[in-house]
């Protein structure tokens, strides 16, 4: 009786595996979701009635009820390296000349071209043939391990049948465009907030604690790369076969070339049908087929010599402007937004794009019911770039700078040296909620649980008057847990955030002060220079203006703060609240080299192994300034992709570009 049970379990799993493959793998499903829902629950009913069956790799155990707090890290020993980046059909000339300047003379050199899937890469690997572990890239060599999560996305087989020994397979998982838009519209009609994009809709998703709800949001995969002790494979053409005929979920559109000109037809003609494909892509990666010749040509620093990514110019759409509002942050400048005629563009539905200031409206002259076209920077924010100025009404009027605060109705003020205009009103509802949202933020105070919606909520029930309030939020525990969305967790996470912050070093709590043009790194600075909130009150200018990277306006900003006698108050309240406000001897980390003394580094555009923060961190680890904007005294620029205008002006004034890929050779 007993093997009768087992038999047919395994037939079920057997089946649905089957079945699975040509759902989710082949999207050609050959039996209907009644039938495939009866065999589920058939399996489903066995293995509950006897245990001693269950398997990790069977279908029912998909998705995991384990919930943790922290990802465990997984260091690989062949690193996943990023790609550099080629923007037109000359820089694929140029890699294609050094790929045949290293390789021996007149090889004959092959390409493989693959879509750039617009996702986030991941490794998964298998013991005997059983899927076991999965982890995210992470800087290239040590990743998040999020195997529950992976476990949800149903065209990732959980067995399979070779003779490959253990082997990993690495992928680029992401949200088909269908199920992003749905979600969307879900979190729209309950009042949350919408995802910017598929790609971080998906990153997002793969680092959530509940493997339920990322089986809920339908992730896919699409692999490009087999790695096996028995690696018998020759070429990346070979491994790409091999991983459709194993199971595993291939892009099909990948193409072998003879030469690079094909593979520039081939970028070409997917640039122009990127947006006839049910998910995202960005670019085409272009890989020399050869493994013999990859190994030739080897790495520099994070990347192959021996593969490029081709990236397609940001996508441009036009719509029409609607109004033009004014957003109020924690300093009381005002920021103008662009409200449009929703229009779809990269993943998502665009309908507000910023202005940056009233200096930008002018210099476009960006009208209110002009017809405008919008792209996204770094794929992320979407801005406007132009005005079809064919499609303005003739009657139509300049855009005029606002003279009162669109919050408070208070005066505005501004000065000749800068374009801004600022609200001078302290009490301002949102000067505070800029003020507190900033002083929470993950690069000051990091205080979960306070995110801006929260906030805003707090702020309008008089919670919130200032940040020094955030210690005393506890006053208000009944209220908070009974207010609609509110509960015991929740107020408990957001009173674990509070506690946590008193343990921040003295330069996080000086940056969250919000002090005007004091930067992460010139907190950073300030607390080493200093090392005590008492010897910044107590100095003065000349003292000021000796530091590195403290000059005039910020030395007069950091001078006019402490000369407020509302802040020296605020400082004292935090104090009783035991914040940090002296440097301790590990608070802040040495150099770890000097590569980089001497030099004054310009960062613009998206780089792929750094955020804007990390990057900066980095600079300064080797010794290097960091500098906010272009001027004589840079000496590098280092432009990542969509650099724009810094970009421009650097040329203009003769300075010296890098890529990133440069970048990391300097610190090697």
């Amino acid at each position: 009786m007993n093997n009768n049970i087992e038999n047919r379990i395994l037939e079920l799993r057997k089946k649905i595996a089957e079945y699975d493959y040509h759902y989710y793998v082949k999207n050609n499903p050959i039996i209907s979701d009644f039938e495939y829902d009866s065999i589920y629950k058939e399996l489903e009913d066995l293995e509950n009635s006897h245990p001693e069956y269950k398997s990790e790799t069977s279908p029912t155990n998909r998705v995991g009820s384990d919930l943790s707090k922290d990802f465990p890290t997984y260091t690989r020993q062949i690193p996943m390296l990023s790609l550099a980046n080629s923007y037109s059909a000359i820089e694929l000339i140029e890699f294609d000349q050094r790929i045949r300047k290293i390789l021996p003379e007149n090889s004959k050199v092959e390409y493989v071209t693959e879509l750039k899937i617009d996702g986030l890469s991941i490794e998964l690997i298998y013991k005997k043939n059983k899927f076991h572990l999965a982890a995210t890239r992470g800087d290239g060599t040590t990743g998040d391990e999020i195997t529950a999560n992976a476990r949800t996305i149903r065209s990732i087989p959980l067995e399979v049948v070779s003779n490959l020994g253990d082997f990993s397979v690495r992928g680029e998982v992401f949200s088909p465009k269908n199920i992003f838009l749905k979600i969307n519209e879900e979190r729209e009609e309950i009042g949350e907030k919408k995802f910017a994009n598929p790609r971080n809709f998906a990153s997002g998703t793969l680092k959530l604690q509940d493997p339920k709800i990322v089986s809920e949001r339908k992730l896919d995969i699409f692999t490009y790369y087999l790695l096996s002790e028995n690696n018998i494979f020759q070429t990346q053409f070979e491994n790409l076969t091999q991983l459709e005929k194993l199971g595993f979920k291939v892009n099909p559109n990948y193409q072998l070339h003879q030469n690079i000109q094909q593979v520039i037809d081939f970028c070409n003609e997917w640039e122009i049908k990127r947006n006839s494909l049910p998910y995202e892509i960005d670019g085409i990666v272009v890989k020399v087929n050869s493994f013999e010749q990859q190994k030739i040509l080897g790495n520099v620093a994070k990347s192959p010599r021996w593969a490029i990514a081709y990236k397609f110019k940001p996508e441009q759409v036009q719509t029409k402007l609607l109004n033009i509002t004014w957003q109020v942050g924690r300093t009381g400048a005002l920021t103008p937004v662009a409200e449009l005629q929703p229009v779809f563009l990269m993943g998502s539905t665009i309908s507000r794009a910023t202005l940056h200031n009233f200096d930008e409206i002018q210099k476009k002259d960006i009208r209110i019911n002009d017809f405008v076209f919008v792209e996204k920077g770094g794929d992320v924010i979407p801005k406007i770039t132009s005005v079809n100025f064919e499609k303005r009404d003739k009657n139509s009027e300049k855009t005029q700078i606002p003279t009162e605060c669109p919050i408070c109705k208070s005066k505005l003020s501004s000065n000749k040296e800068e374009v801004a205009i600022y609200c001078t009103n302290e009490n301002c509802p949102a000067k505070i909620k800029g003020k507190i949202l900033h002083f929470c933020s993950k690069n000051a105070m990091d205080i979960d649980g306070l995110g801006e919606a929260v906030v805003d909520k707090f702020v309008d029930l008089g919670f919130l008057k200032n940040v020094a309030d955030i210690y005393n939020l506890k006053n208000y525990q009944t209220e908070i847990e009974n207010l609609e969305g509110f509960g015991t967790k929740s107020f408990a996470k957001i009173q674990e955030g509070i506690e946590k912050s008193t343990q921040k070093p003295f330069n996080k709590v000086l940056f969250a002060l919000g002090i005007r043009f004091v930067g992460e790194g010139v907190s950073k600075i300030l607390a080493k220079q200093f090392q005590n909130i008492e010897n910044i009150i107590k100095t003065n200018k000349e003292e000021l203006i000796k530091i590195r990277d403290v000059g005039e306006n910020i030395a007069m900003s950091i001078l006019s703060f402490f000369a407020d006698e509302r802040n020296i108050q605020l400082i004292n309240t935090l104090k009783n609240h035991n914040l940090q406000f002296e440097t301790k001897k590990n608070d802040i980390n040495s150099n770890i080299s000097n590569k980089l003394e001497g030099k004054t580094i310009l960062v613009t555009g998206t780089l792929q192994n750094y955020s804007r923060n990390s990057i900066k961190e980095e600079i300064e680890k080797h010794g290097g300034k960091v500098a906010t904007s272009v001027s004589k005294n840079v000496d590098l620029l280092l432009a990542g992709e969509n650099a724009g205008s810094k970009l421009e002006k650097s040329q203009e004034l003769g300075i010296k570009i890098i890529t990133e890929t440069e970048f990391l050779e300097m610190l090697q």
